[in-house]
């Protein structure tokens, strides 16, 4: 049979093809399958970080940011250690984004403040002279919408079956729950804003879309997979 082949070359090239596709897959699909599995830790979006991607989204913050740090030295020099697929694992949808107006922001969490944030969606080009990027202000002033970003987070439960929930990973349970769980999560984040204005609402029982906002980006990069 070995013969035969080799003295048909087209035939032999279908059956080189066929064995070395095989042998490819054996040895690849494994690997795959462990790349796409949650990277160690790492936890779905809580509630608040639910809302701001929301935002996030709303605003076409992916237009002009990229969440994809390629494994190219001019990328992990600019914004950090490159992106593992098991990082999105939890991302629904994704937004790797196919433009950088602005920086990438996949690692934006491991090298921005709260009170960086804060001043920057205000007045980018204050903060970062000559940058083109639009003020945020009314980010400022509209408030969260906490049924929806409830309702985000518990399809994703039922639906793609996010471990919320489990022991270490963020809580839903009921609406009056989580209502309790974002605003307490908002006060603690915004104990490191400037603004009064944003405190006096959250004793109000309101969120501002911009602590939101900024727990979004604080849970972008190694963060997300801390113990």
């Amino acid at each position: 049979m070995f013969h035969w082949l080799e003295r048909n070359p087209f035939f032999f090239t279908v059956a080189f093809l066929l064995v070395f596709s095989i042998a490819g897959l054996v040895e690849l699909l494994p690997d795959f399958a462990k790349a796409s599995r949650p990277t160690e830790n790492l936890k779905p979006y809580t509630l608040l970080e639910t809302a701001g991607r929301q935002i996030y989204i709303a605003e076409g913050c992916n237009t002009c940011h990229s969440q994809l740090i390629r494994p190219l030295k001019e990328d992990t020099s600019r914004y950090g250690s490159r992106s593992l697929s098991g990082e999105y694992a939890y991302d629904r949808p994704f937004l790797w984004g196919s433009k950088r107006t602005g920086p990438d922001l996949h690692r934006v969490g491991d090298v921005r403040t709260t009170d960086w944030h804060e001043e920057h969606m205000l007045s980018p080009s204050t903060v970062v002279p000559g940058s083109i990027m639009p003020a945020y202000t009314h980010l400022y002033e509209k408030n969260v919408d906490v049924d929806t970003a409830y309702a985000e987070a518990y399809t994703q439960k039922k639906v793609f079956g996010m471990p919320y929930d489990v022991e270490n990973n963020p809580k839903l349970g009921d609406l009056n729950t989580a209502r309790e769980e974002i605003l307490a999560e908002a006060k603690l984040l915004a104990a490191d804003m400037k603004d009064p204005k944003i405190k006096e609402a959250l004793e109000k029982g309101e969120i501002k879309q911009i602590v939101a906002l900024i727990a979004y980006l604080n849970s972008l990069g190694q963060k997300r997979r801390a113990n």
